[in-house]
């Protein structure tokens, strides 16, 4: 490789179109069925982790879980498909969903109270 060729682009690589990336979304999420007394929010916790979501999880005083997810369309998507079905003791009834612009003020995804 000569000097100048580290300089020069590569045309062969995908462009980001000028844009960038589709910005980060945030999900609001409520879950209804059988969801407390399953472990709803530590399978929730291990999947966000997995997918890469930042936000929350915890038990409504009425028996649903509630959360805030945030990351990639696609990501948060997968994570509220996942809700839909729940760890293998749950009966999900209902997986309500409010979107929003992403706040940025996660760094990780917890299981709260």
């Amino acid at each position: 490789m000569h000097d100048s060729d580290a300089t020069r682009p590569d045309d062969t690589a995908p462009r980001q179109s000028p844009s960038g990336p589709p910005p980060d979304v945030q999900a609001r999420v409520r879950i209804t069925g059988i969801v407390q007394g399953v472990c709803f929010r530590h399978e929730t916790r291990v999947e966000a982790r997995r997918l890469g979501v930042l936000g929350w999880v915890r038990n409504r005083r009425d028996g649903a879980v509630e959360g805030v997810f945030e990351g990639p369309r696609d990501r948060v998507d997968a994570l509220i498909r996942w809700c839909g079905r729940g760890p293998p003791a749950a009966r999900v009834d209902d997986v309500r969903v409010e979107w929003g612009d992403a706040t940025g003020e996660f760094a990780d995804f917890r299981v709260t109270h």
